[in-house]
């Protein structure tokens, strides 16, 4: 089943300029990105978007990385995309992602492991609508 899946590429990967590589990786394994842009995220923006992590010990560390350079925002788009993003992205910690995977190859730590996506269709929905109206992903 097609779907659509929100992926952001973090400011550890983007200082490093890793957009075109990761972008690369995630093309190659049959995803395609039909809405990008990059951006730099406020403390507001990165604490509501956030939000479900608000009682968690890693907040403020997250909300602050995530604020500490541009994002590259993108929605993806194929067949379980959200599934397939999850798989090419690798376990969170990249200690434990397996060898290809965007986390193994390209992270520095567990805070910084160069991307996020979306775990579910219900989260996929609200975060591609917290950067993307619908007008702006032609597709």
């Amino acid at each position: 089943m097609t779907e659509r899946t929100l992926s952001i590429i973090k400011p550890d990967a983007t200082r490093r300029n890793l957009t075109g590589k990761i972008n690369s990786m995630l093309e190659g394994a049959g995803l395609r990105i039909v809405a990008q842009r990059r951006l730099s995220l406020t403390g507001v923006q990165a604490e509501k978007f956030y939000e479900v992590h608000r009682d968690r010990p890693f907040f403020g560390e997250l909300c602050e990385f995530m604020t500490s350079g541009p994002v590259v925002v993108q929605v993806l788009e194929g067949n379980g995309a959200i599934a397939l993003n999850r798989r090419v992205m690798g376990a969170t910690n990249p200690a434990d992602a397996e060898p290809g995977t965007i986390r193994r190859e390209l992270a520095i730590s567990l805070t910084e492991n160069s991307v996020h996506g979306s775990d579910g269709p219900e989260t996929a929905a609200i975060e591609i609508s917290f950067f993307f109206a619908e007008v702006d992903i032609p597709g």
